[in-house]
């Protein structure tokens, strides 16, 4: 009786003693989160739903909605000003909407990557993902050896030599496109602008055929669900001790290995073909298995698979998006489609050359602006208006407002293949069919990392001399 009464007294002890240490704890973590408040309250911003997590449970509420954060973003620039401060948990992010704050981080080298930015995309949710890659690497001199490795493959006479396979894959999509007219389907030209650029991608940048017009893949499924992981990753720091959202990050994991495996294995090939002495291209894959030099220990093998995902994901989502956006506008406008210059360009030739890119002015003005500043009145004169003559080369704008690819030293280093990619793909739509926009599709956005069309776009699809 006497040692159970013992044994109770230090158990007893011990909660008291836990209870305290637990409650100095959180005593701490106010005090720590008061500091901050107090630290940064002097710049605007709207007011914190909760002192524990700030900002967190509007945009984790527009999220469950389906709706698109960057909307408040929009609202919140217009009502605390062009630099407004948000509070998630312990974290302070300051949000930018003017051009002269834009030009002073972006264009210059002294702003790093913010750390927490670059943490959460080189693991998701445990698995590793972009890791120390060109897009995700904090330290300055790690990304300029990779920057300075990679820029032959998109230098000017690398892109020209990439005008066959541009112009062959798009033909590609051309001939998906008259069996669908021909049976007069519905088809979600997101879908087929998915399959088009990671076929040009898996070709010009990693040398592999996927042809995934005639078959399918895991591959986009697995980019869309690592995309979906990472916005959840970005804006719910509890998403993963959740019990109900394990079967998504089961998902996710499984995503971002299949991408890894996927690149180990075309490195091997390349690597191998390399030390045969094989003719290879001087395309993305190689500079990547140069980023690793002589030395190739496990961390290096690693390294490379992350400028893999890198490439392959970011070489992929966004033109398509692009693509998407710009038929479903031009639909939408039939006076603007009367204004492409297509015809007068390329008239009837099926392959596209790389000087003619440069005609199509017109072509180049389809672009979707930086959420915040491209909708802003005090920048552009009625922002929601589809209107491609706002970005004419001669048409006044402002400076700073408007950097689909970023600015400065980390703009995007992919810019002028994107626009080339799209400027063949479209012309030859353009050149060849009509689109009619299926009824009842709402205009919606889809925040998945990217914006997409919510409703894919849905078209049907005519011959051009149909209709002649």
């Amino acid at each position: 009786m006497a040692v159970f009464q013992l044994l109770l007294s230090w158990t007893s002890q011990a909660f008291i003693f836990l209870f305290f240490l637990t409650f100095i704890a959180f005593l701490g973590c106010c005090l720590y989160l008061k500091y901050i408040h107090m630290k940064y309250d002097h710049i605007p911003g709207p007011p914190r739903d909760s002192f524990f997590f700030g900002h967190t449970p509007t945009i984790l509420r527009m999220m469950k909605n389906g709706e698109v954060a960057h909307d408040k973003f929009l609202e919140w620039a217009e009502i605390y000003g062009p630099v407004f401060r948000l509070n998630f948990l312990h974290y302070i992010f300051v949000t930018v909407s003017c051009p002269e704050a834009t030009k002073e981080i972006l264009m210059s080298s002294k702003y790093t990557k913010d750390k927490l930015f670059c943490k959460k995309l080189f693991k998701l949710f445990g698995q590793r993902f972009l890791g120390n890659g060109l897009l995700s690497a904090h330290n300055h001199e790690q990304w300029y050896k990779q920057r300075r490795i990679m820029n032959p493959a998109f230098s000017s006479l690398y892109l020209r030599g990439l005008m066959g396979t541009f112009n062959e894959r798009a033909e590609n999509l051309m001939s998906k496109l008259v069996d669908i007219a021909d049976s007069k389907r519905e088809t979600s030209m997101l879908h087929l602008f998915s399959c088009v650029t990671l076929d040009v991608i898996a070709k010009v940048a990693f040398g592999v055929d996927l042809d995934l017009l005639k078959t399918s893949t895991p591959f986009p499924k697995a980019i869309e669900t690592c995309l979906k992981g990472m916005l959840c990753n970005f804006r719910d720091g509890f998403f993963q001790f959740n019990p109900k959202n394990r079967p998504f990050i089961k998902e996710v994991r499984e995503a971002c290995r299949l991408l890894r495996t996927t690149g180990a294995q075309w490195i091997h090939e390349r690597k191998t073909a390399m030390e045969n002495g094989d003719d290879i291209p001087k395309d993305i894959l190689t500079q990547i298995i140069k980023s690793a030099e002589d030395s190739m220990t496990k961390e290096d093998e690693e390294f490379m698979l992350d400028n893999f995902v890198t490439f392959f994901i970011a070489g992929q989502e966004t033109t398509a998006n692009q693509l998407a956006f710009c038929i479903m506008e031009l639909a939408r406008h039939p006076t603007i489609l009367e204004k492409q210059e297509v015809d007068d360009v390329i008239g009837m030739k099926q392959d596209i050359s790389y000087d003619d890119l440069g005609q199509l002015i017109y072509l180049s003005q389809v672009q979707f602006s930086s959420y915040a500043t491209g909708r802003m009145e005090k920048f552009f004169k009625d922002p929601l208006t589809f209107d491609p003559d706002r970005f004419h080369p001669d048409a006044p704008k402002p400076y700073y407002c408007y950097y689909p690819f970023s600015l400065g030293p980390r703009s995007c280093l992919g810019q002028n293949f994107a626009q080339m990619e799209a400027k063949v793909v479209m012309a030859k739509l353009l050149q060849r069919f009509d689109f009619t926009l299926a009824p009842g599709q709402t205009f919606d956005l889809l925040d998945t990392s990217t914006l997409r069309p919510k409703s894919g776009v849905v078209c049907t699809v005519s011959h051009r001399n149909d209709k002649k």
